[in-house]
């Protein structure tokens, strides 16, 4: 029965409750990253490890300190500081590993701190009561979501540019559209038809 609530969990974090095309969390990276498929896996794994490792220290913070000495109302402060670590420690590693990328992501890489899908996440599983394992579930779930959203949108956009666009809507205006259009497509995963 475990078994089911997790598969149900990843299920409902990537296609149902999708962050950013159900929840619309996260659309300032979502729309400033996608022109291009490599650039947005990239971002989609820069923000997977970032939720992944926020989740395990957010749950930790919140069961070991902010409950035991009554300071719940700090989580949102705490949880940004421990977010906005980790996306130095990402951009660090970046810029060692594959500057290129660094480059590609410029300013969508910092703003992963203020992304508010990771926040988002990183509340979102605690009010859910979530344990451990279903927090880390949850997050690596979320962000394989979000980098699914990220990728659809930018095949999409890639595709696009190929294709004879009326000036008036060419750019943000068909980035806009498609996105809208992709939004109602995941809507079908929760049953909205």
């Amino acid at each position: 029965m475990e078994q089911l609530s997790y598969f149900a969990i990843i299920i409902g974090a990537i296609f149902v409750n999708n962050v950013v095309l159900a929840q619309f969390l996260g659309i300032c990276p979502f729309l400033g990253v996608s022109s291009k498929v490599e650039t947005s896996l990239g971002m989609g794994a820069a923000v997977t490890f970032v939720m992944a490792l926020a989740s395990v220290v957010a749950w930790a913070l919140q069961t070991y300190v902010l409950v035991p000495l009554g300071i719940e109302y700090m989580q949102t402060i705490v949880f940004i500081l421990v977010i906005a670590a980790l996306v130095q420690m990402v951009e660090i590693m970046l810029k060692k590993i594959s500057p290129a990328l660094y480059q590609a992501l410029g300013i969508f890489l910092p703003l992963i701190t203020t992304n508010c899908a990771v926040l988002g996440v990183a509340i979102l599983m605690i009010s859910k009561e979530f344990n451990l394992l279903q927090s880390v579930v949850y997050s690596i779930a979320t962000a394989v979501g979000f980098a699914l959203a990220l990728v659809i949108f930018a095949g999409i956009r890639e595709r696009l540019e190929l294709e004879n666009i009326p000036k008036a809507m060419q750019g943000i205006p068909v980035a806009l559209v498609t996105a809208g259009i992709l939004a109602m497509a995941f809507m079908g995963f929760s049953g909205l038809v």
